[in-house]
């Protein structure tokens, strides 16, 4: 079994030593060569299929000045992402789609097979360098059967890793929506790594006047989200679920003691152990936010196995990671 499926099998069991892993890859420190024994295991790694730029009207990451800092766009192979792992000790990259929402969650037939083509893309990565990539296919919801079929495809043709989402379906829906109980009774059942990527919904896209969406709203609404799944019961009713959550988590750990003391009296049966409980069973990546303060804020909140490395490469640079990387 290679690495990346010892890693991501260790994480999809439900035990104690899950993410035995994750502590190891923190701990290796930043080194500008390979790293022994197989590197780090990048989980927040994107691609990008050609000719899907952003031409279409594209919002998020790349729009009102968010910009594409690491790698460019529209122009990433897997050779570039190759030559950048080599440069930072990264020996295996988990594929998922970079911010194209407007364009996967079209909710029609255009739409599923925009996210066929990315998976189609992505498990052809996978498939071409099996010892350096693997891969969270999308799926395009708010189009419930189409993401089902997608899910059955992904796992049982493309033999997937797991499933990537964004926070919200681009229409105004999070992950506790009762229309998407379908999708998450699913991936449930195929106990599925779930990586959830934020998404700014049409609602907050201009709050910041003059700033990129991606300068903060994107942490609140990684918060926003995880709050969704919790006040839902979807968590609670799906607890083989792992679900990874990126940048540290968002604004998630400082906001953490308020979410407590203002939890729906009503929905505590979804918390037997508390809230904070439940947040400590989620994973969080550390793509651009190994800065020290989201770092004290998120080991304060949840041990070292439940915090995963990443990058966010190719829209950002991978030093943004791993310079900050605590010793």
């Amino acid at each position: 079994m290679n690495q990346r499926r010892k890693f991501l099998k260790s994480l999809a069991a439900a035990s104690v030593c899950a993410v035995t892993r994750a502590p190891e890859l923190l701990a290796q420190g930043v080194q500008y060569k390979p790293i022994s024994k197989g590197g780090y295991i990048d989980v927040h790694h994107h691609h990008q299929p050609p000719g899907f730029g952003l031409g279409g009207g594209g919002r998020g990451a790349f729009a009102a000045g968010g910009g594409a800092r690491g790698g460019g766009r529209g122009a990433w192979t897997p050779q570039q992402s190759i030559e950048q792992m080599d440069k930072f000790g990264i020996g295996v990259a988990i594929l998922s789609l970079t911010q194209m929402g407007d364009v996967i969650y079209d909710n029609t037939e255009k739409g599923r097979a925009a996210v066929r083509k990315v998976n189609d893309f992505g498990a052809k990565c996978m498939h071409d360098y099996p010892k350096r990539f693997g891969l969270f296919a999308s799926i395009p919801f708010p189009d419930i059967d189409g993401s089902l079929k997608e899910i059955e495809y992904a796992y049982d043709t493309l033999k997937c890793d797991g499933i990537s989402i964004y926070t919200n379906d681009n229409q105004g829906h999070w992950p506790g929506d009762p229309k998407l109980e379908p999708i998450w009774k699913e991936l449930g059942r195929r106990k599925t790594i779930l990586y959830m990527h934020p998404w700014v919904p049409a609602c907050c896209n201009n709050l910041n006047y003059g700033a990129s969406s991606f300068m903060n709203e994107i942490d609140f609404e990684t918060t926003r989200a995880v709050t969704s799944f919790i006040t839902s019961g979807v968590l609670f009713r799906y607890p083989d679920l792992k679900l990874i959550t990126a940048h540290s988590g968002g604004t998630l750990p400082v906001l953490a003691g308020r979410m407590k003391d203002r939890y729906p009296a009503d929905k505590t049966q979804y918390i037997p152990n508390g809230l904070w409980a439940e947040l400590r069973k989620l994973y969080y990546d550390c793509a651009h936010a190994t800065y020290k303060m989201p770092w004290a804020a998120l080991t304060a909140l949840v041990p070292p196995t439940q915090c995963l490395f990443g990058t966010d490469y190719s829209p950002e640079p991978i030093e943004s990671t791993v310079n900050e990387i605590p010793n």
